[in-house]
């Protein structure tokens, strides 16, 4: 039993399990974050009009020939929303990898100058 549970502690390191959970909790809750913003607040403050006019109450009641095009664009501005969201994550991870790396360049330069001076 015991070397059960030695696997099982071991595929959860290498395979980074509980990372990959928390992502995907974390990602869950963007979501419902961003439908939110979508929803209840971009929706409303700047298609607000045109809802008006046409007399509906939400975005996802537009409809043409039985087709729910509001959904289509309700999902759409979700998913750009979300996108940026990722973008702008990765890039500054990017960027963070990037100065990250130069520093330790860096650093090794100037060890590698000291241990040349001290040799001297």
């Amino acid at each position: 039993m015991k070397k059960v549970f030695q696997e099982f502690s071991n595929f959860l390191k290498q395979y980074n399990v509980i990372g990959l959970a928390v992502a995907i909790i974390i990602g869950g809750k963007l979501n419902q974050l961003v439908t939110s913003l979508v929803n209840d607040l971009i929706t409303p403050a700047i298609l607000q009009p045109v809802l008006t006019k046409m007399h509906l109450g939400k975005i996802e009641e537009i409809q043409w020939h039985g087709i729910y095009w509001g959904r289509v664009i309700s999902a759409a501005l979700d998913f750009l929303i979300v996108a940026l969201i990722v973008f702008f994550l990765v890039r500054a991870m990017n960027k963070a990898a990037e100065k990250a790396k130069l520093a330790a360049e860096l650093a090794a330069k100037k060890l590698e100058e000291k241990v040349k001076r001290e040799k001297d």
